[in-house]
């Protein structure tokens, strides 16, 4: 069932590693590697974990780990980070977890760097204090880690692991035009975070390519786009499916912070009219139905923001439909189109392993 990205579009995956009501860490993270190995049949190109800290629905919390094993247990994926939160760690020691990833698993492994905080107050803090988040800005603390990736020869430090080309190519993430024109005035490839705002997706992919200056990192404008999908044999079953999430941003809207719950949960809840109101405003980033339907919201995703690649992240309750999601999003990947002006040179990075592409 493989092909995912032979006529253009690249398709790839975006894994909280979530922890839904009734499970543990510990399953959520099997589940993790359980499809990864199935991204890996099918033909996806990449597989990203986040960080986060201190969010009771998110098992993904040390990405450099995850990455590592993941890379492990599949044979051509590339894996990488979406992302490592940069303010929290010292630049040497995200240079040094990453080139020791590059120089165990050569050609496969991607650094996504973010600047949110990643957790609650509380949790943020005790990863790492304020005071030493803030001392420096972003910019600066991105270019310290890009003088352990490519040190000069006299360099007092060295990130040791990096040296001999073992250097993983990065990507900004982001959801907003600020980070999309930090991205372009960077040159670095960007990853746009449909799934989280969605409404700013087109603006963001157009002020990145107005900014765009191209660098060591990339040439031309290099993207990705993140979005939230829940696929189903047919669009009755995909709604099903989306119930238990749609009522998880209904109790964040009420303040409540709940772990997904089952579809059968979901249906027996008794919605108000301002309820379905709520949800029908904040769930339109979600894409949601059978194959012919999700279809046509991807290419409307790739039609809008210009991208070649989707990163798909699928919340749903069971581990089976999640799979099944999967399956079936690569099921219609031939039917998608890119860009019509698509260079061999905007895939940066992808040279050392380019065998699904």
């Amino acid at each position: 069932m493989g092909g995912c990205g032979h006529v253009g579009v690249r398709i790839s995956v975006l894994d909280t590693s979530p922890i839904v009501r009734g499970s543990t860490p510990r399953q959520a993270l099997h589940n993790t590697v359980d499809l990864a190995r199935l991204a890996d049949v099918l033909g996806y190109h990449r597989y990203w974990v986040p960080e986060h800290h201190g969010m009771r629905g998110v098992a993904s919390s040390a990405p450099a780990v995850l990455v590592g094993h993941l890379a492990g247990a599949t044979k051509r994926l590339r894996v990488g980070a979406g992302g490592v939160l940069l303010p929290n760690h010292a630049p040497i020691v995200v240079a040094e977890q990453f080139g020791t990833l590059v120089a165990l698993h050569p050609g496969r492994i991607d650094l996504g760097l973010g600047r949110a905080p990643g957790g609650s107050r509380a949790a943020v803090e005790a990863v790492r204090p304020e005071a030493e988040r803030g001392a420096k800005t972003f910019r600066e603390q991105f270019d310290e880690l890009r003088a352990y990736l490519d040190p000069v020869e006299d360099a007092r430090v060295k990130a040791i692991p990096v040296l001999g080309g073992n250097v993983p190519p990065i990507w900004l993430l982001g959801s907003s035009a600020g980070s999309a024109e930090l991205a372009g005035e960077l040159g670095l490839p960007y990853a746009f975070a449909h799934h989280l705002n969605a409404g700013a997706a087109v603006e963001a992919m157009c002020v990145y390519r107005e900014r765009f200056r191209p660098s060591g990192h990339a040439a031309v404008p290099t993207s990705l786009v993140s979005v939230s999908v829940i696929a189903a044999e047919d669009d009755e079953r995909a709604e099903w499916l989306a119930g238990p999430t749609r009522l998880k941003v209904l109790s964040r809207v009420r303040g409540e912070r709940i772990l997904l719950p089952s579809p059968e949960e979901a249906a027996a809840y008794s919605y108000t009219e301002e309820d379905r109101a709520e949800i029908a405003a904040r769930s339109g980033g979600v894409l949601v139905g059978g194959p012919a339907t999700v279809a046509e919201r991807l290419q409307a995703v790739l039609d809008g923001t210009g991208t070649d690649e989707l990163m798909i992240t699928t919340p749903v309750y069971e581990h089976a439909d999640r799979r099944r999601s999967y399956e079936l999003v690569a099921s219609i990947a031939g039917r998608l189109v890119g860009p019509a002006d698509e260079t061999a040179g905007r895939r940066v990075g992808d040279s050392d392993h380019r065998d699904d592409a």
